[in-house]
């Protein structure tokens, strides 16, 4: 008989994720257990995808906050489904191409910089951009 339910050290080997980092995702409402009546925690079996989840949207650079937002749509036990993952990263499409474009930018406004090495503060957009109050010597000037 295959239980449904799994302990924590279970769920943790099963993902590969610590444990540390599921009883945090739990106080952040990623997933959820059950409690025995020895107060251990328990959690259904299809608790290993929502972790999966997680940590793929993780690793496209999703915030916690976010995948926490979506998941909030999925009833307790389901575990996400392709269909699922598809709708979410095509809400996130907009996200991931809007960071795509600010790093896009960083790249090609430092590409002077990159690589260099000074780190001049005299010369380096990096170290010291837009230094307006150099001009006037050394020392605060602001004060």
């Amino acid at each position: 008989m295959i239980t449904k339910e799994l302990t924590i050290g279970e769920l943790s080997e099963r993902s590969g994720v610590a444990a540390s980092a599921l009883r945090f995702y739990e106080r952040e409402g990623l997933i959820h257990s059950r409690r025995t009546t020895g107060n251990q925690r328990r959690y259904h079996r299809t608790t290993l995808r929502r972790v999966a989840f997680i940590r793929a949207s993780q690793s496209v650079g999703m915030p916690l906050s976010v995948i926490g937002e979506v998941l909030g749509f999925l009833p307790a036990d389901v575990p996400p489904s392709r269909e699922f993952w598809v709708r979410a990263s095509e809400c996130w499409s907009t996200e991931i191409n809007a960071r795509i474009e600010k790093m896009e930018r960083m790249r090609d406004r430092f590409t002077e910089c990159i690589g260099c090495g000074c780190l001049s503060f005299e010369q380096c957009a990096l170290v010291n951009p837009g230094d307006e109050l150099a001009g006037q010597g050394p020392g605060a000037r602001r004060l």
